[in-house]
């Protein structure tokens, strides 16, 4: 049988690449009759760390992976339609690489063209394939609970005709399939209360129907209500195959700046006792205003816990961009307080979460919950106390805390608007209570988390569920070909 090439368009931004990435490779080293092009798009607001990760794997990855980087497009609109306007722009660079892919067919040692793998905000490619004769599977970067919201929701605008925005600050609450808890609109998305992104939210969603499945990054033992909800045959097969994990971290030159402050890190973490430090870490977009960040740093003081706090200086206000590091974070804590807390506590920028996750001297993590963080921690075995900022990070926290005890909160409601001038500030006292509960060294949510953990690494074993569904995903895909 002749060897078998699907296309990997990830949607833009490393966060969606690196999973796909690792899908990949996951792909190939089960099955050598498949190969992967894994089509880069480059958009400098979105993402400055592709070349970096790509650089990074380059040397370890198969020789059945390449990446071929799409032209950046010069791209003037800023305003919310700015990616899909930016990804559609994409489609005849696409086309041209893979009408290359497909020429080369001819020859006896070229693969097959055998489908697409778009990611979750890229499904305008479904066209692209569509030209090329050959189907396309959708990869959902999230959990399969932000899925059925996502159909859920569409569903009710589309055939009910009901205006998803009224539920902004309302008390209703929603029996989405698969959940057994009432959600409550507070946790929503914001985009469910945004008609100015509907378009991209419920056009994305109608489009997920016309793939020939959904690979998600998840795993049946966690998400198992919902994800037996999708063998109902009204949406197409779901390969729940995760948790999808960049488990080796971001690479860095050795000797470069990020090396040594990670060897610092590493160090620090090395001199605590097991289970002993609370990880702060609030993603590559989490940072908070002055303010907030005294209450944080008021909280860790009042705790006495020894401490590791990835603290981050939001971009200008009223602007969207990612937070940078301090250049030095006194100026945003409270007087002295570095000085304080120099004994149990350490104050970081970007941090590299996965080793801190993987150390056996962290006891918690207080997160913002995004759908990589969670599975990382569960894996990890750490526990986490939830503080969602935006996104569908909220829906992350209560299917976390509320259906499956997996949690504690600190804020499961906090919502970070990029342009409010007052944005909501937690209180220390709150904040406190947060840590103290997640550092609870024999509760009931740190057992079944350490459950969960084992659980996670069992079903990518041979035999466990994500390993044979990764299975059934590569013979649907051949069995096309046929």
């Amino acid at each position: 049988m002749k060897k078998s090439e699907l296309v990997f368009v990830p949607s833009p931004g490393v966060g969606h690449l690196v999973p796909a990435v690792e899908i990949a490779k996951l792909m190939v080293n089960r099955d050598d009759r498949l190969s992967i092009t894994v089509l880069v798009m480059k958009h400098p607001p979105l993402d400055t760390k592709i070349n970096e990760y790509i650089k990074s794997v380059s040397a370890s990855i198969s020789d059945h992976i390449r990446f071929v980087y799409l032209p950046s497009e010069e791209q003037t609109n800023s305003g919310i339609n700015f990616l899909s306007l930016f990804i559609e722009s994409q489609k005849p660079h696409v086309k041209n690489v893979v009408s290359k892919l497909v020429q080369s067919e001819s020859s006896s040692e070229s693969p097959q063209l055998a489908g697409f793998v778009v990611g979750m905000f890229c499904t305008t490619m479904i066209d692209v394939a569509d030209e090329f004769g050959v189907p396309s599977y959708i990869f959902f970067a999230s959990s399969a609970v932000a899925l059925s919201l996502m159909l859920y929701m569409q569903a009710l605008n589309d055939e009910k005709n009901v205006d998803t925005t009224e539920f902004k600050d309302s008390d209703a609450e929603f029996m989405l399939p698969g959940i057994i808890n009432p959600v409550p609109a507070k946790v929503l998305p914001s985009v469910v209360f945004n008609k100015d992104w509907h378009p991209i939210y419920f056009g994305n969603a109608r489009r997920f129907k016309e793939a020939e499945g959904i690979m998600i990054n998840t795993f049946l033992e966690l998400e198992s209500h919902v994800i037996n909800v999708f063998s109902d045959g009204k949406t197409p097969p779901l390969y729940p195959i995760g948790p999808i994990l960049n488990l080796k971290g971001d690479g860095h030159d050795v000797g470069s700046a990020e090396t040594n402050k990670n060897k610092d890190i590493m160090e620090w973490l090395d001199g605590q006792p097991p289970s002993s430090v609370v990880f702060l870490c609030f993603g590559s977009m989490g940072s908070f205003g002055e303010e907030q960040v005294k209450e944080i740093a008021c909280a860790l003081e009042q705790s006495g816990y020894r401490f590791l706090w990835s603290l981050r200086q939001p971009p200008p206000k009223g602007k969207m961009g990612f937070p940078s590091d301090y250049a030095s974070p006194e100026e945003a804590l409270p007087i002295g307080f570095l000085d304080r807390m120099a004994e149990i506590g350490k104050v970081i920028g970007w941090a590299p979460q996965v080793a801190i996750l993987s150390h056996p001297a962290i006891g918690g993590f207080v997160s913002h919950c995004g759908w990589n963080s969670i599975l990382e921690s569960l894996w990890f075995g750490v526990p986490i106390a939830a503080w969602p900022l935006f996104s569908e990070q909220q829906l992350n926290a209560f299917e976390m805390m509320i259906e499956l005890g997996l949690a504690v909160e600190i804020k499961m409601d906090y919502r970070k608007d990029f342009r409010a001038e007052n944005e909501m500030v937690v209180s220390g006292d709150i904040i406190e209570k947060g840590i103290r509960s997640v550092m609870e060294q024999d509760s009931e949510i740190r057992k079944k988390v350490k459950a969960m953990s084992e659980v996670s690494k069992k079903a990518l074993l041979d035999g466990g569920s994500s390993h044979s569904s990764i299975g059934r995903l590569i013979e649907d895909v051949l069995n096309h070909m046929k």
